[in-house]
């Protein structure tokens, strides 16, 4: 039976992470809705994206929200009205996006990403960060075979939205990829690219990223703003530091693409159009994903299996992953487990 409350970790107060901007409380247990499902959530993943939330880059959509859109969980009780085959037991997917009008002009030329009317798991609606959760039946994702909770967890957005950053950075058959900055969505996406012949250059801080780089198979490794060795055919910029704009796009063969993959940006130096914008190279940025990019992304990792690095912390540490995060201490991706 469903308890009535639960443990869960609230933003009442953001802030910078060493201020304790997440406050753990007992809260009542969500209900779910007509077209809802309610989950007992296994494990949750700590995307940058939550330490945005945590730290007010991202503004205040829902005060004191519960964190977290990489959610593993298994369905323990489903709303009215369901229109999806979804049963009790399943292990099912949570993630960013979770709602779009399904009616705007975005919607119906299938960029439901850039619907005006889109909410998002963990900013507008309470997230994983918790014991349960609720989600809208019709964006919970299946999960593939093979995979471990803790493994599965980063997938749902690291995952979702690498593999959207590397669709839009239109890399070539055989092509040299960029990869700056070399965390939780930059380790998967990289081992997307090897898989399908892509020649990796990694350019990132940490001494724990650089090893798991070669690790993995990258062709070069080397500082966060250093020059790769080659001219590269697309890049996608990771870290969510508006400065490597420059060095990233300056390190792009002609027409070459940069695809920012982050919600969140710090401000961009000026551009030398010589420099870092002529000869046909582009800056693109990213925004959300459909469900159609977390359906052939998790295809993908059903067929291929991805290694995923990850470090695992109980769900009562969840301030303690954050804070991790936010100083680069983390090599892969930090997941919560309950």
């Amino acid at each position: 039976m469903t308890p009535q409350t639960m443990t869960a970790w609230r933003v009442n107060r953001p802030g910078p992470v060493d201020t304790g901007p997440l406050d753990r409380e007992r809260v009542p247990v969500p209900r779910p809705g007509p077209g809802e499902l309610l989950v007992a959530v296994l494990a949750c993943g700590v995307c940058r994206t939550d330490l945005h939330v945590s730290e007010g880059d991202l503004p205040v959509h829902r005060p004191g929200v519960i964190p977290g859109h990489e959610v593993v969980g298994e369905v323990v009780e489903c709303g009215p009205d369901l229109d999806v085959d979804v049963t009790v037991g399943d292990r099912v997917g949570i993630a960013w996006l979770r709602h779009t009008c399904g009616r705007c002009r975005f919607c119906l030329r299938g960029a439901e990403n850039l619907c005006p009317h889109s909410r998002y798991t963990g900013w507008d609606a309470d997230g994983g960060y918790a014991e349960f959760a609720v989600v809208p039946a019709a964006f919970a994702h299946r999960l593939p075979p093979g995979y471990a909770d803790a493994e599965l967890a980063p997938l749902l957005c690291a995952g979702i939205i690498g593999y959207r950053s590397l669709v839009r950075a239109e890399l070539p058959p055989g092509g040299r990829l960029g990869i700056y900055g070399f965390g939780g969505s930059a380790h998967i996406t990289a081992q997307i690219a090897l898989a399908r012949g892509a020649e990796v250059h990694v350019m990132t801080r940490g001494a724990d990223a650089r090893e798991l780089a070669r690790a993995l198979g990258a062709a070069s490794v080397q500082g966060a703003a250093d020059p790769p060795p080659v001219r590269l055919d697309s890049a996608i910029l990771f870290a969510p530091v508006g400065e490597l704009v420059l060095p990233a796009a300056e390190a792009l063969d002609r027409g070459g693409t940069l695809s920012i993959a982050g919600i969140y940006l710090t401000d961009i130096p000026p551009l030398n159009y010589q420099r870092h914008l002529f000869q046909e190279r582009q800056i693109r940025s990213v925004t959300s994903n459909t469900r159609a990019d977390a359906r052939e992304f998790l295809a993908f990792a059903g067929e291929h299996h991805i290694q995923v690095s990850t470090v695992d912390y109980p769900m009562d540490r969840a301030d303690e992953a954050l804070s991790a995060l936010a100083g680069g201490r983390i090599a892969g991706a930090a997941v919560l487990r309950n």
